[in-house]
């Protein structure tokens, strides 16, 4: 007995000491994460914005802080695993070297590469002018994929594989880009669905379970209050528009459907037009740069405008097309949640199908082999000896306009329409008014310019630095426009909606990168004269180059894994994993909506009990 009481004793101080350390462990774990909570970016400012606008804006900038970090986080990829090896072999430091590989069965004249590198005296417009065309002194730095025409680095005894670890580094950043997306929007998607689940339940939520007790600031509480009026507004209002479509009548259901379809044809004609446009002006932009260059005959000015013309094209597409779609939206009588979707989805094949057109303009004279012209080295050698840079180049053009358009209209048309509206009373002045913050729009930005930043990083290692500093600026630039220039929506917009929508349409973007991106490197020959893939005929061609280095058991596992013998199988069993997942969640639901139907129920006899007890007292 004695023994077994000490053991009682012993088992009874563990659990209360391994109580006691859980507890506190879940302390300190709290304290860290609130303290956590004030280093996040921009954390006062969303707040702010959130109760001064309403959460579908403050959901933009949340957006926006997002990109900033997804993008610097890119870049330190990019940076870690391409550009720091290769700026460390360059200079020799700690004892390293550098190792060519001379390129075989490759004709001498595609090897071949002279950047256009300024030498001599040069003014400071020709400065100007490289930094924002990414050519001259900026094409032979590290910003381009020309630079990295190393095929291994030596540190002291260990070979480091460059072009291996550029090609791993690009699916890395699509990759984390890709999961980091699909996580933030099955949580966008859990809002979603409760919020859509019951109406009447969100409505007690917020009205007897929205106030956090824990405020004691009166700024916050202020916020707090502000933020919960936007909530209750925006669903009146959704409550107010879906009685309305409810009680519309044949006619005028006829009316709307007949407008519908003819504004969409209107839409379908607009987008073929900046098409179009868009791939003519890139061939004319190709072949006179080009000409230009060897001729010398043109002004600076002039081939620099050239060399824009796609950019200031798609930029004018990008422009003018959301304000007609934003004109002709009004006309077809939808939600604000389902206007903004549908705008989005519109501009989006403006904004995103124009950087695919581009691409395949570009394409089409890398690749064109008329007249025997790519024979020797696969590709146009002549017009582009390093293809993949100027690429790169044109995407940095497409970064570098972007960011001066969006300093442009903030500048030149808000601020002076701001001023011109308050301390001007024509009437043909107030008639314009104070303008409201189209998310949209504005959405689309950064959208299109991060669609930019994913496709052109294979071209442009540091292309997402620049994007990380352009989105930090854009998010002040963007902050004063609103509170200087803005009035609040008059139809307020859900955030969780709003976010949900805005990752998808963001995903969208990542998807259309990995089509150029997939058709770089698995089917355009890699130039000859430059990178790290001149002795491959194709970027991924250092995949299967590199397993053959394995042992032939390693390559025979791996092997197999890529056959159809292999992936056949594995992707059946997917599809039966996800049949059963779907017809779980489907019963689940099913068992929740009988649940709160027996809740309904449960309540329904409580109340006539209450009733009757009432009743026989009296």
């Amino acid at each position: 007995r004695a023994s077994q009481q000490a053991e009682t004793e012993r088992l009874s101080r563990w659990k209360k000491w391994k109580r006691t350390s859980s507890k506190s462990l879940k302390k300190a774990l709290s304290e860290v994460k609130g303290l956590s909570s004030y280093l996040v970016l921009w954390r006062h400012d969303i707040h702010s914005i959130e109760g001064k606008f309403g959460t579908g804006i403050q959901s933009y900038f949340s957006f926006l802080r997002f990109l900033v970090l997804l993008n610097f986080i890119i870049f330190i990829l990019m940076f870690s695993f391409v550009t720091l090896p290769t700026i460390i072999s360059k200079y020799g430091l700690f004892n390293s070297t550098i190792a060519y590989i001379s390129p075989k069965n490759t004709d001498d004249i595609c090897a071949i590469y002279e950047p256009t590198g300024n030498k001599g005296l040069v003014y400071f417009y020709t400065y100007l002018k490289d930094l924002l065309s990414g050519t001259g002194f900026l094409e032979v730095t590290s910003l381009f994929y020309g630079y990295y025409s190393i095929d291994a680095v030596w540190i002291s005894i260990m070979r480091y594989n460059l072009p291996l670890a550029y090609l791993l580094a690009t699916f890395a950043y699509l990759a984390l880009s890709f999961l980091w997306i699909i996580k933030r929007s099955v949580e966008g998607f859990k809002h979603n669905l409760v919020h859509d689940a019951d109406p009447f339940q969100s409505y007690c939520n917020k009205v007897f379970a929205g106030w956090d007790f824990c405020i004691t600031d009166p700024n916050a509480a202020r916020l707090k209050h502000r933020s919960l009026q936007y909530e209750l507004q925006m669903d009146l209002q959704e409550e107010k528009l879906k009685q309305k479509i409810a009680e519309r009548k044949m006619g005028e259901k006829l009316r709307i459907y007949s407008l519908r379809i003819f504004i969409n044809i209107t839409v379908i004609a607009i987008l073929s037009g900046c098409f179009y446009s868009i791939y003519r002006v890139t061939v004319f932009s190709q072949e006179n740069s080009n000409v230009s260059i060897r001729n010398d005959t043109r002004t600076d000015m002039v081939n620099l405008l050239v060399q824009y013309l796609p950019s200031m094209v798609i930029t004018l597409a990008n422009f003018i097309g959301p304000l007609i779609f934003g004109f002709l939206i009004k006309f077809e009588d939808y939600t604000p949640a389902f206007e903004i979707k549908l705008t989005l989805l519109r501009c989006v094949f403006v904004r995103l199908a124009s950087i695919g057109v581009l691409l395949f303009s570009l394409w089409s004279q890398i690749s064109g082999c008329g007249s025997d012209k790519c024979k020797p080295c696969g590709y146009n050698y002549k017009l582009y000896p390093c293809w993949e840079s100027d690429v790169g180049q044109e995407m940095y053009k497409l970064m570098i306009f972007d960011f001066i358009v969006i300093l442009a209209v903030a500048l030149f048309a808000d601020f002076p329409r701001k001023l011109l509206v308050t301390h001007c009373s024509c009437k043909l002045v107030q008639c314009f008014g104070h303008k409201e913050f189209e998310i949209s729009d504005n959405v689309l930005e950064i959208i299109y310019g991060q669609t930019i930043c994913w496709i052109g990083t294979f071209f442009s290692p540091l292309l997402p630095a620049i994007a990380t500093i352009k989105y930090f600026i854009i998010f002040y630039v963007k902050k004063i426009v609103l509170i200087h220039t803005r009035k609040p929506a008059a139809r307020p917009i859900r955030a969780s909606s709003s976010n949900f929508f805005f990752l998808v349409v963001l995903l969208i973007g990542l998807l259309l990168a990995f089509i150029p991106l997939g058709v770089s490197i698995a089917r355009i020959p890699s130039s000859k004269a430059c990178g790290p893939f001149r002795n491959f005929n194709t970027s991924w061609e250092v995949i299967p180059d590199t397993i053959l280095q394995f042992p032939t058991g390693v390559q025979q596992f791996l092997f197999g894994i890529a056959s159809e013998a292999f992936a056949v199988p594995f992707f059946v069993i997917l599809c039966i994993i996800m049949f059963y997942v779907i017809a779980l969640a489907r019963a689940h639901k099913r068992v929740v909506e009988q649940l709160r139907e027996q809740l309904v129920l449960d309540s329904r006899d409580k109340m006539f009990l209450i009733r009757k007890i009432t009743e026989a007292q009296k």
